[in-house]
């Protein structure tokens, strides 16, 4: 399964894109749409178009690390919802959340009011990610229409 466009647009619009690397609120260098990774240090700099294929590339590895960690079916915006959320916690936090145990029992009402306990960073509650919480959750509440 892939991210669909509310997805992408989900994460774009809380990671928002930057050129120029920065460190992110728990000090993690960061560039193009919350891309981390060893090549990424102060002073680095991208075009529009690295972001964007910073994103795909990194988007291909959540959305199979989503794939194989669920073992129920997902309508396109709960898969959607689920890749976001491990876009900006990592695959690691998705594996061992409550979240997960309990989406995988088929309990898919609570997993969702999970989303919103995936609030913090460094120990503090970062109202952004309250709000990129919510989103997911609703984008994961949402139903698909055929």
């Amino acid at each position: 399964m892939k991210i669909n466009t509310a997805g992408i647009n989900l994460i774009k619009q809380f990671e928002g894109v930057r050129l120029q690397a920065y460190q992110d609120a728990v000090g993690v260098w960061t560039i193009g749409y919350g891309h981390t990774g060893p090549e990424v240090k102060a002073g680095i700099r991208i075009s529009q178009q690295q972001a964007e294929q910073l994103l795909a590339t990194d988007l291909e590895k959540f959305e199979t690390g989503v794939g194989k960690a669920v073992t129920v079916p997902l309508n396109a915006n709960q898969f959607s919802a689920l890749v976001s959320f491990s876009y900006n916690l990592g695959l690691g936090n998705l594996r061992s959340s409550t979240l997960l145990r309990l989406l995988n029992k088929g309990d898919y009402t609570g997993a969702a009011g999970q989303f919103p306990l995936w609030n913090k960073a460094g120990g503090n509650v970062l109202p952004g990610l309250s709000r990129r919480r919510l989103a997911e959750q609703t984008l994961f509440q949402t139903p698909v229409v055929a």
